[in-house]
C-alpha cells in the first residue's frame, strides 16, 4: 500500500491539474488546461482544436463558458501547451479529481503535439482515506462559498481542489477542527 502524501511533506500541498473539454464522451478533446503547483503558482491556457477535434456540447460550454470561436482565436497550439505543461511539471507526480476524464485528454493533448508527459497525473482520491473521501464534496462546498474565484474555468478549478485538500488536512490534524471536536 502506497503512503499518503501528509501535510508534512515537503510537496505539500501537491500540485493539482484540470482540464476543460468540449464535452465529455469519446467525441471530447481538451480545450482548456490548468494547474497550480505546490507554492500556489498557477497557469491556465486555452488550447486551439485540431483540426479534426469537432466534437461541440453546449452543455459543457454553458459549464466552463469558453467558445469554439475564443479557442479559435486564443487558442494555444497544442505543441505550445504541452511544452509549457512539460516546462512546469516534468518529473512530478500531479493530481487530478476527475482523473479518467483528464487522463484521456491529456494523453490526447500530447499525442496531438507528438510527445509523451514528462510528468505522472495520478487521481486525487488516493490522497484521501475513506473519511477524507466521504466529506470531499462537503468541504469542497464549503471553500467554494468562502473564496472568490473569477471563474469555472481550469486554474481555478485547480486551486479549490488544491484549497480542499488543504482545508480537508488542516482539519485532520492534531489540534485542528476534527480533534478540538473530539476532545
Amino acid at each position: 500500500m502506497r503512503a499518503l502524501l501528509s501535510s508534512q511533506d515537503p510537496a505539500w500541498p501537491p500540485p493539482i491539474l484540470d482540464i476543460e473539454a468540449s464535452g465529455f464522451g469519446r467525441d471530447g478533446y481538451p480545450i482548456e488546461v490548468g494547474f497550480v503547483l505546490s507554492n500556489g503558482q498557477a497557469w491556465c491556457s486555452l488550447i486551439k482544436p485540431e483540426p479534426e477535434w469537432t466534437h461541440w456540447d453546449e452543455a459543457a460550454q454553458a459549464m466552463h463558458r469558453i467558445t469554439r470561436e475564443s479557442l479559435q482565436q486564443h487558442g494555444r497550439a497544442p505543441a505550445q501547451v504541452v511544452e509549457t505543461l512539460d516546462n512546469w511539471l516534468r518529473g512530478q507526480v500531479v493530481y487530478s479529481d476527475a482523473w479518467a476524464h483528464d487522463y484521456s485528454w491529456l494523453n490526447q493533448l500530447y499525442e496531438a503535439a507528438g510527445r509523451a508527459p514528462s510528468f505522472k497525473l495520478e487521481n486525487l482520491r488516493a490522497l484521501l482515506n475513506d473519511d477524507e473521501a466521504g466529506r470531499w464534496h462537503e468541504v469542497k462546498q464549503q471553500v467554494a462559498s468562502t473564496v472568490e474565484l473569477a471563474r469555472h474555468r481550469a486554474s481555478s478549478d485547480a486551486r479549490l481542489l488544491q484549497m480542499t485538500l488543504k482545508r480537508m488536512r488542516a482539519r485532520n490534524r492534531p489540534g485542528g477542527a476534527i480533534e478540538r471536536m473530539r476532545a
